[in-house]
């Protein structure tokens, strides 16, 4: 007897948004059946692995307009009523099809690229060049002073009024630790010694992983950079401003400086 194979599961992307199934209990990932109902045209289907036996597959598509019954939703949107497996592979598939939309050509000889059989990469059959996913590493500090933690308002994101904790890219011959170091000084002025890890993120937005750390205050007077922020203070965990949402590693943070310092 042929057993009936696993559905598929579908991550199909307009710009940002991802098209969701919604349901009574919440939003769900797409599966073939919903693919055969829906009339779109998935461009360029790419196979990004499996979850539980089940393909899962990524493309974009020419519309953002959704029939009864779905929704196309930015992750951040979605995220409170996806699985957090459903959202991990959600993140996935937007990375990985960041990746082909923006390395359709070989950077060696200019030939178009192939995907690999074997493995997630891309390959240039003229001159033998692979291409894998980028990655693009940043550090995510929480500063503490005593019993206040310093939070800053970022240039990038005026409205809401969110404050979080600093962040920043690794430069070329920079190890993780110099990276803090530095992206603190730059962007408040603030010195900081007792550098911790304190976990890591997968953020696809659209290619980075955070890797978190702890730190302590070691000196300085806060003096912002006004290209990257609009303002920054120390705060106690009783008086916060306005936070990011509750699934990002600032958050997560946040919430641990909170209970370490509740009164």
């Amino acid at each position: 007897m042929n057993k009936t194979l696993p559905s598929s599961r579908w991550f199909l992307f307009h710009n940002r948004a991802l098209l969701i199934k919604e349901t009574d209990e919440g939003a769900r990932i797409l599966t073939d059946d919903d693919l055969c109902t829906l009339d779109l045209a998935p461009d360029a289907p790419q196979r990004i692995g499996s979850f539980d036996g089940r393909d899962c597959w990524v493309a974009s598509v020419n519309t953002g307009t959704a029939p009864a019954g779905f929704a196309f939703r930015e992750l951040r949107q979605v995220h409170p009523h996806l699985t957090e497996n459903d959202f991990a592979l959600a993140m996935r598939a937007f990375h990985i099809l960041h990746w082909l939309t923006t390395h359709r050509f070989c950077g060696c000889c200019g030939h178009p690229l192939r995907m690999s059989v074997q493995e997630i990469a891309l390959q240039c059959p003229h001159c033998g060049h692979s291409v894998y996913p980028r990655i693009s590493p940043a550090i995510i500090v929480a500063v503490t002073k005593g019993d206040q933690i310093l939070l800053a308002r970022a240039n990038r994101h005026p409205a809401p009024p969110w404050y979080s904790v600093i962040a920043g890219f690794l430069e070329p011959g920079e190890t993780l630790e110099e990276c803090v170091r530095r992206e603190v000084k730059e962007e408040t002025g603030i010195d900081v010694d007792h550098i911790k890890y304190f976990g890591s993120q997968p953020w696809p937005f659209p290619d980075s992983l955070m890797v978190g750390f702890t730190a302590k205050y070691a000196g300085g007077d806060i003096c912002i950079d006004p290209v990257e922020l609009l303002e920054a203070g120390w705060f106690s965990a009783g008086d916060l401003p306005a936070l990011p949402s509750g699934f990002s590693i600032a958050k997560k943070l946040i919430d641990d400086f909170v209970t370490r310092h509740r009164h």
